[in-house]
């Protein structure tokens, strides 16, 4: 085991860890934001540069520091590391940079974007993005094009993290989309419009970090504050058939597979969960899904009165019974 200090905390981890992964273990404020990385997909990472950290001594036999700061997404941790996350102000400049670069193309659509609220870039700009912006160039613009039945792609919003053409890759029989041309015109895009059509297509939607990609089922039905998210899960002869769903009183408006504390899927699901079960009595609901990142999903405090109220394969009881319930609580 190789031990590893990040910002004064040290953990030990397998040879082999990658330096956020090291921090995903210790957690809180260690972990550096990333964008493009996902566990779960082969190859991701190292792309969008968010997650840039110092390193302050190479390893336990040779203490040097990098020279330069490092993507923690793919460098792995030697023994007896010292990393710089939070604590180092070059880091802290280096990742306004980088967010500024990001939002160099992308619009101000968060008040019409379905993405808002759960988007990982409005977080990141929040936390380390400049009160304006020195960019006085022209913005590159595409229009919204349809690469499936369910699909929604918004090229204007994309920041090629390339998450998306990894599900198509490692999750789908054939991808038929990708990224076409180089530098600033790189775009994804299929050469044939609604060409994207396989069983696990719309997993693309729960990868992409902001809203290129949106539901086509689920667009400017709701802000995704306004539902509320529940466990469930149904026997499905295709995927595990374990999802969130999002319900506006008892009208199922989205469903999505269940995500980590840091927006990851756990498992991906099929398009027949996601797509075409939109009916309470398709599943078993498990109870109030608990929002544990700092997303206004979780401003809404919605899980006391809920709980105990929901059985398995029960529907959402009436919403005077829950105010009632809410009532009781505050009472108690």
């Amino acid at each position: 085991m190789f031990k590893v200090t990040i910002d004064g905390a040290t953990t030990e981890v397998e040879p082999g860890t990658s330096i956020l992964q090291a921090a995903r273990k210790i957690g809180g404020s260690h972990v550096p934001p990333a964008m493009c990385y996902y566990s779960k997909l082969k190859g991701s990472g190292g792309k969008c540069r968010v997650c840039l950290v110092r390193v302050a001594a190479g390893s336990e036999k040779d203490p040097r520091p990098m020279p330069k700061l490092v993507a923690s997404c793919v460098t792995p941790v030697q023994d007896g590391m010292v990393v710089e996350n939070l604590n180092s102000p070059e880091v802290l400049e280096a990742r306004r940079g980088v967010v500024e670069f990001l939002l160099l193309n992308h619009p101000l659509d968060c008040p019409i974007c379905d993405q808002a609220g759960e988007c990982h870039l409005q977080d990141l700009g929040f936390e380390h993005g400049r009160e304006g912006t020195r960019y006085q160039e022209g913005r590159r613009t595409f229009k919204p094009i349809d690469i499936g039945p369910y699909i929604k792609l918004h090229m204007t919003r994309c920041i090629l993290c390339y998450r998306c053409t990894m599900v198509a890759d490692q999750l789908t029989p054939n991808r038929v989309h990708g990224i076409l041309w180089r530098g600033e015109v790189s775009e994804i895009s299929t050469y044939i419009e609604n060409s994207i059509d396989n069983e696990f297509s719309g997993n693309m939607i729960d990868v992409c970090p902001v809203g290129a990609l949106t539901d086509n089922t689920f667009r400017f039905k709701s802000r995704v504050w306004f539902t509320k998210p529940f466990d469930a899960r149904r026997d499905c002869p295709t995927c595990s058939g374990k999802v969130v769903l999002w319900n506006h009183g008892n009208e199922i408006y989205r469903v999505t597979g269940r995500k980590d504390e840091y927006g990851e899927l756990e498992e991906f699901i099929c398009n027949t969960c996601r797509f075409e079960k939109k009916e309470m009595s398709d599943w078993t609901i498990e109870g109030p899904r608990n929002i544990n990142r700092h997303s206004v999903i979780g401003q809404n405090h919605y899980e006391a009165p809920y709980q105990g109220l929901l059985k398995a394969g029960r529907s959402l009881p009436p919403k005077k019974d829950l105010l009632a319930a809410k009532t009781e609580e505050v009472q108690n």
